[in-house]
């Protein structure tokens, strides 16, 4: 069996155009993951659980590895909530509550997960009280591609917030999301991508069931209006 890569095997879940939203239904899918509040860029927390997230990613693909299930680690994504949504738009940092994380092949079962736990354990400590295995289940999201500094993603999301998804009739249905396809540390803050996800629902809970083909017809007209 060859090396299973979930950016191949899954295409819709990690494409997107630039600056275009595009409608997508994101099934569950099993995460390892950890939580943590404020500045990423200041937060002690948020280094520790990046390490954290990336040695029990790979000390479970070693593990799948020697009974023949490899896999490519996938990459880094967070959940990102604030009491005000606005808060992400002027980037005040200190007041977002985030949960990291990293995708998992369906083999990892709990035993499995508490082994790679362990095995991590005794080269880094103690790990973070909320490391855990859990399945994520977001439905139906918008998403489109950043390409550049994580500081610009602002008029992006302040264009989703207050054009696209209340002209779609849609709210919010859980945490902004963003997934990392870029490596910061080996590429030029103006060339990294991160896809950008926001879960939404409709904004009345007696609307009929969404849809998505109409939608997306919809979202193609603002488009182009655009």
């Amino acid at each position: 069996m060859g090396k299973v890569d979930f950016k191949t095997l899954d295409r819709t879940l990690y494409r997107a155009p630039t600056g275009d939203f595009v409608l997508l239904q994101v099934p569950s899918l099993p995460f390892v993951m950890v939580d943590g509040r404020g500045d990423p860029n200041t937060a002690i927390a948020y280094a520790e659980a990046v390490r954290w997230l990336y040695s029990v990613s790979y000390a479970l693909k070693f593990a799948l590895k020697a009974v023949g299930q490899d896999h490519v680690v996938a990459p880094l994504e967070g959940l990102w909530s604030a009491e005000d949504p606005g808060s992400f738009v002027a980037r005040r940092k200190d007041e977002w509550t985030w949960t990291l994380m990293i995708r998992t092949p369906d083999a990892v079962d709990t035993p499995r997960f508490a082994a790679a736990t362990e095995t991590v354990r005794a080269k880094l400590g103690a790990p973070p009280s909320s490391l855990r295995l859990q399945r994520l289940e977001e439905g139906l999201c918008l998403q489109t591609l950043h390409v550049g500094p994580y500081e610009d993603e602002g008029p992006t999301l302040a264009r989703l917030h207050q054009e696209v998804m209340p002209s779609l009739g849609y709210t919010f249905a859980g945490p902004h999301h963003e997934i990392y396809l870029s490596d910061p540390r080996k590429t030029a803050p103006s060339r990294l991508k991160t896809l950008l996800r926001q879960p939404v629902r409709a904004v009345e809970a007696d609307q009929p069931p969404v849809d998505v083909p109409a939608r997306r017809a919809r979202m193609s007209s603002l488009h182009q209006n655009r």
